[in-house]
């Protein structure tokens, strides 16, 4: 792996850079935009610093855009499948995604009372670049997790014009992790987490795929935390303030995104979607009933397939979509690697956020990494 991707492009820390040992092949960026076509968006909103004024702040939010075929394959609809591990969260759109096996919306990462705006936000942008897909209904996509702890997350402080604005910031390669965009005042494990992310080679017969994965982490108890295959829990279960302010440890949420370049069935992503739980629990959680646990993956091969769900008649007599697709006996290896990926994205994020103070003195500690470094070389 290349001495550039153990620091994001800020020169923040890599879970590599501690000499976390991990399994499997990252591609060039180690991010789910070395999926082709796949661009990340942030916008990140940091201000003020004291008491909760709401309205005023203190604001320690974002929003993240996730592109699968970048601003100019938006609506151009990509197989997708849905799975929640737990439901105390959200993510809008997909009764349609069950329904049809088709994402062609961009997908918005936010905090829990965000999810309107972002929703807003969506169908402006369509309305501005693609008035020819608001002219039928727009199901847009939205997840969220709560940052109520650093953040004044009643104050309205996300608008539709910062989704607007996350879409229009996407790009492809090398992105930030830690505390920005959705994942800005977002916890994990009681350190400061956010966004990270990770990818998979994956060979299949004489053709070589991409696999991705990007999670907001905002989940898990101190005592669980386990890392490259170490307990760390008890090792770091000092300064912990978080502790009395959430009445269950654990409390919490996380949503991961996974995308290949892989042909899938829509019944494949979803088989994607189910093996995320196994690589967040491979970091030490045990999925706590208070943490909304939702993920959705998707292929973004066989480009113009699945538009069907948008007309009412065929365009020809006999016409048929068709799908190409992996073989299902030959899924193991992308299983395999959506573990590999949600994992090494987890601890990303989780290196790479520093300690933050929020409203009202609020703190959330930066992971120890130095500490953790040692244990691990034991």
């Amino acid at each position: 792996m290349s001495e550039r991707n153990l620091k994001t492009p800020s020169g923040k820390p890599r879970a590599r850079s501690l000499g976390v040992r991990l399994l499997g092949s990252p591609g060039r960026h180690n991010a789910i935009t070395d999926v082709p076509g796949v661009a990340v968006g942030y916008v990140t909103l940091i201000e003020g610093h004291g008491p909760t004024r709401v309205g005023e702040g203190p604001v320690r939010t974002g929003v993240t855009a996730i592109l699968p075929r970048g601003r100019d394959g938006v609506g151009l609809p990509c197989a997708a499948g849905f799975y929640s591990l737990n439901g105390n969260g959200e993510i809008t759109g997909v009764s349609w995604i069950e329904e049809t096996g088709a994402l062609g919306s961009p997908i918005l990462l936010t905090n829990t009372h965000a999810v309107g705006a972002c929703h807003r936000g969506i169908i402006d942008w369509t309305v501005k670049h693609r008035p020819q897909l608001a002219e039928q209904w727009l199901l847009p996509v939205v997840a969220e997790t709560w940052d109520g702890y650093l953040n004044d997350i009643n104050g309205n402080h996300v608008t539709a014009q910062h989704a607007v604005a996350a879409i229009d910031e996407a790009v492809e390669g090398a992105i930030e992790e830690g505390s920005v965009g959705g994942g800005t005042g977002m916890n994990c494990y009681a350190f400061k987490g956010g966004s990270g992310t990770a990818s998979r080679r994956v060979s299949f017969g004489s053709e070589s795929y991409t696999l991705g994965a990007f999670v907001q982490a905002n989940f898990g108890a101190r005592h669980e935390l386990t890392i490259g295959g170490t307990y760390l829990g008890e090792l770091l279960a000092g300064d912990n303030p978080m502790e009395d302010f959430y009445a269950k440890p654990g409390a919490g949420s996380v949503i991961a995104i996974v995308a290949t370049d892989a042909p899938l069935l829509p019944g494949q992503c979803k088989a994607l979607a189910r093996r995320v739980p196994l690589g967040l629990a491979r970091t030490g959680t045990s999925g706590s009933h208070f943490s909304g646990d939702l993920f959705l993956a998707f292929s973004t091969a066989n480009r113009g397939a699945l538009t069907s769900q948008f007309s009412a008649e065929p365009k020809g007599a006999g016409d048929l979509d068709q799908l190409a697709f992996v073989q299902w006996g030959h899924m193991d290896r992308f299983y395999e690697a959506t573990v590999q990926a949600v994992e090494e994205a987890v601890l990303n994020a989780l290196s790479a956020a520093g300690e933050m103070i929020g409203r009202d003195g609020h703190r959330a500690p930066g992971l120890p990494r130095e500490k953790v470094a040692q244990a691990l070389r034991g």
